[in-house]
C-alpha cells in the first residue's frame, strides 16, 4: 500500500525501526581542532571499532563495551574506553580493515599520500605505499577477499595494488578520473567493480578486469563534489554522496538514478556516508551537527539525531558529523549498529532494531 502524503519521517520511524544511543565516547579536554574524527570503521571479525582523524592516531574500542542492551547509554572518556592506540605520522583521512586478516590489519590513508598498513596487535607499521607522489589520499578500501588494494587521492588516480606485495613500485593498475578522487570502494559482493567518487561532481565505475580502458559507467547528477560511493546490496546499485547535499542511488549500468536523498546539511566537508546493505539503510553526518539515517526507498530522511556535546564553551563553534559506519552483520537486517564520529572528537554508536510488527496510531 502506497504511502500517504500525511506519513512523516518520524511515523515511518516508528512503524518501521528504533534508534537508541548505547553508547558515548567524549574527549578528555574541551574540544581542539585535533580532536576531529574523520574515520570510523568496524572490525569486519565484530569485535573492535576504529577510529583515526587528524590527531595522528588510530584508537580501537572493543565492540562489547560500546554496544549493549542496557537502556541508559554508556559514558566514557577516551583514555578509558580506548584499548590501543596507534600513533601515524601524518594526519588520517581514511581506514578500512583488510579482509582475510583475521581482524589484525587495518589500511589507513593519509594528508601525505601514504597508504600505510599496520598490525594493530603489534601495534605497528607492516606495508607503506607512496603511489601518489605526496597527493593526499582520501580513501582505501580492499576487494571483498583482500586479494586488492585501492587508493584514490587528490592526483585524481585509483591506484591497484597487491597487498600481499611489500612496498611501492608493483601497482596493479592506475584507473583515473577528471579531478580528485575522494573516496573508493570494491563491489563487496565480489563482483569485479571499483566504485569512485570525484571532485569533479560525477561518479565512476571501473572494471578491474580491463582498468586501463576507462570507466564502464560515468555519473553525473551532483552539482559539486561526490565525496563518498558506496554499493548497494546486489552491486548493480549505488549510492553516492555531494557537497550539494544530496545522496543518489543509481542502476549504475544503466546511468540511471533512481533516487535523490535530502535532508541533511553537507556544502562543504565530508560529513560521512555509509550504506548498511543487508537493510537498505543510508547512514550519514551533518553539517548541522546530527546524524541522519534514511531509507532506500524514501527520499526524506526516517531518522535525525542531534549529536555533541552541546555546552555554552562550544555554542559558538560549528561543528559537524563527520564520519560514520553501519555495522555490517552477515545476513542480517533486522538488528544492527552505527557509529558517528564528530569534529569535536565525540564517538557515538547507535544500536539499530527493525521492529517485527507495525505499530499503529
Amino acid at each position: 500500500m502506497n504511502e500517504s502524503p500525511a506519513d512523516s519521517s518520524e511515523e515511518r520511524a516508528q512503524r518501521h525501526w528504533c534508534f537508541r544511543l548505547s553508547s558515548v565516547v567524549y574527549p578528555a579536554a574541551a574540544a581542539e581542532a585535533s580532536d576531529a574524527i574523520g574515520a570510523v570503521e568496524f572490525d569486519p571479525t565484530d569485535r573492535l571499532l576504529a577510529t583515526a582523524g587528524i590527531a595522528r592516531k588510530i584508537r580501537l574500542y572493543s565492540l562489547a563495551g560500546l554496544v549493549s542492551s542496557e537502556s541508559e547509554p554508556r559514558v566514557y572518556g577516551h583514555a578509558t574506553a580506548c584499548q590501543v592506540c596507534i600513533c601515524s605520522p601524518a594526519k588520517l583521512s581514511s581506514l578500512r580493515w583488510r579482509p582475510g586478516s583475521d581482524g589484525r590489519i587495518i589500511g589507513s590513508g593519509d594528508y601525505d599520500g601514504v597508504v600505510t598498513e599496520y598490525d594493530v596487535e603489534r601495534s605497528a607499521a607492516v606495508l607503506e605505499r607512496d603511489e601518489h607522489g605526496g597527493r593526499r589520499v582520501w580513501s582505501v578500501d580492499y576487494s571483498a577477499r583482500g586479494e586488492l588494494g585501492a587508493s584514490g587521492s587528490d592526483d585524481g588516480t585509483v591506484q591497484l595494488w597487491d597487498p600481499r606485495c611489500g612496498g611501492s613500485g608493483c601497482a596493479a593498475a592506475v584507473m583515473r578520473a577528471d579531478g580528485p578522487v575522494c573516496c573508493v570502494e570494491f563491489d563487496p559482493e565480489g563482483g569485479p567493480w571499483v566504485a569512485a567518487g570525484s571532485a569533479d561532481s560525477r561518479a565512476y565505475v571501473f572494471d578491474i578486469r580491463a582498468a586501463a580502458a576507462g570507466p564502464v559507467a560515468a555519473l553525473g547528477g551532483h552539482e559539486r563534489a561526490v565525496t563518498y560511493a558506496r554499493f548497494a546490496q546486489g552491486g548493480s546499485r549505488l549510492v553516492t554522496s555531494g557537497t550539494d547535499g544530496t545522496h543518489r542511488l543509481w542502476e549504475w549500468e544503466q546511468g540511471r538514478q533512481v533516487r535523490e536523498y535530502r535532508g541533511h546539511a553537507n556544502a562543504r566537508s565530508f560529513v560521512g556516508m555509509s550504506v548498511w546493505r543487508g537493510a537498505g539503510l543510508i547512514g550519514c553526518g551533518s553539517e548541522s551537527d546530527e546524524v541522519f539515517v534514511y531509507d532506500l526507498r524514501w527520499a526524506d530522511p526516517i531518522w535525525v539525531q542531534g549529536f555533541g556535546r552541546r555546552t555554552e564553551a562550544r555554542s559558538d563553534q560549528n561543528g559537524f558529523v563527520g564520519a560514520v559506519s553501519w555495522r555490517q552483520l552477515a545476513a542480517d537486517g533486522d538488528s544492527g549498529a552505527l557509529a558517528a564520529g564528530g569534529t569535536d572528537g565525540t564517538l557515538q554508536v547507535f544500536a539499530a532494531r527493525k521492529k517485527t510488527q507495525i505499530l499503529t496510531d
